[in-house]
Formats: C-alpha cells, structure tokens, sequence
C-alpha cells in the first residue's frame, strides 16, 4: 500500500507547483503505485545539475515504491523543444540523438536504481505514426491556443519566425502521455504548458489527466541565466571532481544559496543556521567548501570529494600562486562579460584575440580550474582568481553598474 502522506509531502517538498493536487489524492487513495513520467530530449551529450533537480525528486519517489518512467525523446528532439527559445531551433542529425540517448541513459543511473527504472523512447510509437496522425492531433488544438504560450507569443510580435512544426512539439509531447498512461509527469517551471498539453489531450482520450510537478530551473554559475551547455554556465555531473570543486568554488556566495536550497540534502532549519553563522563571522568560503564536498560525493565518492578538496587548498595556501596576487573591480553594465573581454580589462591579454588563444591552448585558468570554453560568460557579484599561462595572476571582482535614474 502505498502511503498518501508520505508521497504527497516527498512530491510537494522543493517543487514550483502541483497541478492538481486533489486528483492526485484521489489516485493515492487506490493504494497503486504512481506512475510517474519524466521526458528527456537528447539534444546534448551529457547531462548537468540543473537535470537533476528532477532526477533527485523521482529518485525520492522511487525509493517509496512509484514505478518511474523514463521518456527518452529521440523522436521529438528531430524537432527540438521551443521553450525559452527566441528562433527556431537547428535539426539534430539522427546519428547524434542516438549517441545523445546513449549516454543519457547511463548517467541517470547515478541517481535512478536501473532495475526499477522503465526506459522508453518515443520513437517506439511516434515513429510508426503517419500522415493521418499529424492531422488529427493538429486538430485537436487551434492556434490563439499555442499563442498562449509565452515564448511563441514573445516571437510573434517581434515578428520572429515561427515554423509549423514547431506548434507539433508540444502535441507530441502532450501524446507521449497519452501512450504511457501518466500519472503524474515531471518537469522544469518552463515546461508547464507542454505539461498541460499532456493532461488536455489525456483527457480527450478518455483518460483521467495526468498531476503535473513542475520543479524550479537552477541558475548556472553565472547566476542569471538557467543552467545550460550551450551558454556555458553549466556543471557536468560527468566532470572530473576537480572540475565540479572549482566551478562549484566560483560561484558567488548568493548563489550559493540558491545551489543549497535546491542540490544539498540539508534542512531549511540548517541552511537557515549557516546563514547565521556566515553573518556572526564565519568565512562563506568553507560553507561553499562544505556544498561542493556533498554535491561530488553523489556523482563520484567520498574519497574524490575530499581530494579534489585537497588539491584546491594546495593550489591557494601552499605557495601554488604569488602572495602579491593584484586585485581589481571591473564594473559592466550588462548581465555578465565574456571570459576573453574579462581578461583583456583584467590586463592578463593584450587582445581577445589572444585570450582565445590562451582559452583554446588550455592556459587559462579559474580558481585553479582550466577553462576552455570561449563562450563563457561571468557574471556580475562573483569574484574569483584568474590566471594565463604561468606567471599572470589577477583577482577580479565582477559589479554591475546601476544606472540611477532621474525623478
């Protein structure tokens, strides 16, 4: 039997929003396990953190008894998801889905146990579909219906593009629900309305709608943007541990609340206790220390955590960088600066050009971690340690500049 408390509290904890709550009651009252959907499209090799807001809550679900759909995309990611996207996204090839999906498949298993987990792709059934399928489902929507949508609405009066077959997406993903029976589908706050696409279409199909759990979208280590590949803010859950310890270190102490709040197993009431102690005095350093030690811990192991924690003291306290290290404020007045612009006003490079040639040789560093990523954009409130090739070291405070305005 499953207990109705105990699921409601583990799906309520740490979530956006329950739609709706009372069915989903009625459901537990059956005593049946839930069965719960989570989708993933396959349109990047590896998975990161902000991933794992929801692989942590269907992990918790998992271990009271739910049986856990996982929903690979390989079929809708030929497509791509619209949401948050201001243009229409480019075609995957097939080859690199398929090698996409592989790897997703093996890196949800450091969260989900795989002899309880169902692995499913949309393929399976989407692509068996015809002509006839399309049109049917088409119908069953209009198009002031997708227009409701914020990112489509955003596009159309800027008089953006819109392709039809991106009005499918939702619709196929509101299907795949309907194939799997869902219970309850997980997902990020801005995949509501393809969740709600899934009810409504459910519900035409006779079924009973499936809940939605919508989860918050973690920032990346920008702090403003949510965490992504493309942007370059992310934190593999597949890095080495020296890695995720030094981007975890980069972050900035508000964010790391945020990161807190959302990735650690500690309480409110404990949380809200470091705060104190941080404001009584204590050094954010060791607390933001504590964080990356657990965070690694789940992805590697207890002795990874703590090397990787040696070797970054190694590099700041034992004469790993100069004592007389300079230290500068850069004021943008923009939501973050590119890595290559940062070390040119920084004075570390002469050009940008030169610093994309450090990136792409592997000769910048920050907070002890080589970065190559070029696209890299930091963002305003961090501070950290910065440093080209051997000798050329700067710590660099990032502010924004606040316009004031007149009255």
């Amino acid at each position: 039997m499953v207990d109705i408390a105990t699921t409601l509290t583990a799906i309520k904890q740490g979530s956006a929003e329950v739609l709706v709550e009372t069915a989903l009651v009625e459901r537990l009252k059956t005593g049946n396990p839930l069965r719960i959907k989570f989708g993933m499209d396959p349109t990047a090799p590896d998975l990161h953190l902000g991933h794992t807001l929801v692989l942590m809550k269907m992990q918790q679900l998992q271990a009271l008894g739910h049986h856990i759909v996982l929903l690979i995309g390989d079929f809708t990611a030929l497509i791509g998801d619209p949401t948050g996207k201001n243009i229409t996204r480019q075609p995957l090839a097939k080859e690199q889905i398929d090698h996409n999906a592989q790897t997703y498949t093996q890196q949800v298993f450091k969260l989900l146990d795989p002899q309880k987990t169902e692995v499913l792709f949309n393929s399976q059934w989407l692509g068996e579909k015809g002509a006839d399928f399309v049109l049917q489902l088409a119908a069953r929507t209009t198009v002031a219906r997708m227009l409701e949508r914020d990112d489509f609405n955003k596009r159309f009066k800027l008089g953006t593009a819109i392709a039809i077959h991106e009005f499918l997406y939702p619709l196929l993903q509101g299907w795949d629900s309907v194939e799997l029976k869902a219970d309850v589908e997980l997902g990020g706050t801005d995949q509501k309305f393809n969740l709600l696409m899934g009810r409504e279409l459910q519900k035409n199909m006779g079924q009973q709608p499936q809940t939605i759990v919508t989860m918050p979208l973690l920032e990346g280590t920008d702090g403003v943007r949510k965490m992504s590949k493309s942007l370059g803010n992310y934190i593999g859950i597949t890095e080495s541990a020296e890695q995720m310890f030094g981007k975890i270190m980069s972050l900035s102490d508000a964010l790391m609340w945020r990161y807190y709040d959302l990735l650690s197993s500690q309480s409110p009431q404990q949380i809200t206790r470091f705060k104190a102690e941080i404001a009584a005095g204590a050094n954010p350093r060791d607390y933001k220390i504590a964080l990356a030690k657990e965070i690694i811990c789940y992805y590697h192991n207890t002795t990874a955590a703590k090397q990787a924690h040696k070797d970054f003291m190694a590099r700041f306290q034992q004469g790993a960088m100069p004592d007389d290290v300079p230290e500068m404020t850069l004021r943008i007045n923009d939501k973050q600066i590119p890595i290559a612009n940062l070390l040119k006003q920084a004075q570390l490079v002469r050009s940008t050009s030169e610093a994309l040639r450090m990136l792409k040789s592997g000769a910048v560093k920050i907070d002890g971690v080589k970065i190559t990523d070029k696209h890299l954009q930091i963002a305003p409130g961090t501070e950290n340690i910065y440093q080209v090739g051997k000798r050329r070291f700067a710590k660099v405070k990032i502010l924004l500049i606040v316009e004031k305005v007149e009255v």
